[in-house]
């Protein structure tokens, strides 16, 4: 593998920046000669001539500029990460990337990361959303900085992590008016035979509902399951069956979908996790995503537990 020499590279950019070698030596405290010196080796080492002379002045040529844009890259970077490194403001935008396991209500996802948004300082978000496993082997690598899960982490995970509880929320069923009137009445009796769009067998949430239903001997007709929450809430706008939602979620679902809640799910709640690779959140976005979850968003945080 070809290896650029660095120091080479910043005596170039320098150069480049300044203008030339002159005003570069004054900047860098470097003599005129030992400067053209270490342009030509890095000319040498790429094979390819930076700057012409043209009467005084040296200026870049074509592959010059080019060299010079991935330098100018190259080295502000470098200063974004001491300063970030020491605490210090880059003038860039707070990065937040965010994994979101997919079966998480993104109702639920967008009020989580709202407080991330109103910082004091430009965030860009980034939001990834995949399966919980997959979320994990890219937080590990440090591609993410936090995960969003439905659970926290799955037995024999190989991946070092921490999850922090944001809290919970309780379950209703929901559904269209006309579905409403039809199975609403004596909920959750009318329950049984009713169409049911369920999230996957294994999820916290279907193990959950499984109990219910059979402890109260009801036995919906299951037309569909769903690893995506948004897609379930989706068919069931469409009046394709009852579903589940979060009772945090409630207002959206009335105002967005037009849904009506046909009645509540004792004892069934939805729980949500942020997973971190650190057991003290230092990120100033994840730290707003806790501690604004913890203090208005669920019906019963987790502070309270």
């Amino acid at each position: 593998m070809d290896w650029i020499n660095y120091h080479h590279l910043l005596y170039f950019w320098v150069v480049a920046r300044e203008g030339g070698l002159v005003q570069a030596g004054k900047v860098l405290r470097l003599s005129h000669p030992t400067l053209s010196a270490q342009v030509h080796a890095l000319e040498d080492q790429l094979g390819h001539k930076l700057f012409v002379k043209v009467g005084r002045r040296l200026v870049l040529t074509d592959v010059g500029r080019v060299a010079f844009r991935y330098a100018d890259e190259i080295f502000t970077l470098g200063r974004e990460l001491a300063d970030t490194l020491r605490g210090r403001p880059t003038g860039q935008p707070l990065r937040l990337d965010v994994g979101v396991v997919d079966a998480v209500p993104k109702l639920i996802v967008r009020r989580l990361l709202a407080p991330a948004l109103a910082l004091g300082e430009p965030v860009r978000l980034v939001v990834h959303e995949d399966r919980y496993q997959n979320l994990l082997a890219e937080l590990s690598l440090h591609n993410l900085d936090i995960v969003i899960a439905d659970a926290p982490l799955p037995p024999g995970s190989s991946v070092r992590a921490f999850a922090h509880p944001l809290g919970h929320t309780g379950v209703g069923i929901f559904g269209t008016a006309r579905l409403a009137r039809r199975h609403g009445r004596d909920f959750p009796a009318k329950l049984d035979g009713a169409p049911m769009l369920l999230p996957l067998e294994g999820s916290p949430l279907r193990r959950a509902l499984n109990q219910w239903f059979e402890e109260r001997g009801v036995r919906p007709t299951i037309v569909g399951e769903f690893e995506d929450s948004a897609l379930l809430k989706a068919f069931g706008g469409d009046g394709l069956g009852l579903f589940p939602a979060p009772l945090a979620a409630s207002d959206e679902l009335a105002e967005q979908l037009d849904l009506v809640k046909l009645g509540d799910v004792p004892g069934v709640r939805e729980r949500f996790y942020a997973v971190s690779v650190e057991r003290r959140l230092k990120h100033p976005g994840v730290v707003a995503i806790t501690r604004g979850a913890r203090t208005s968003l669920l019906d019963d945080p987790a502070a309270t537990e």
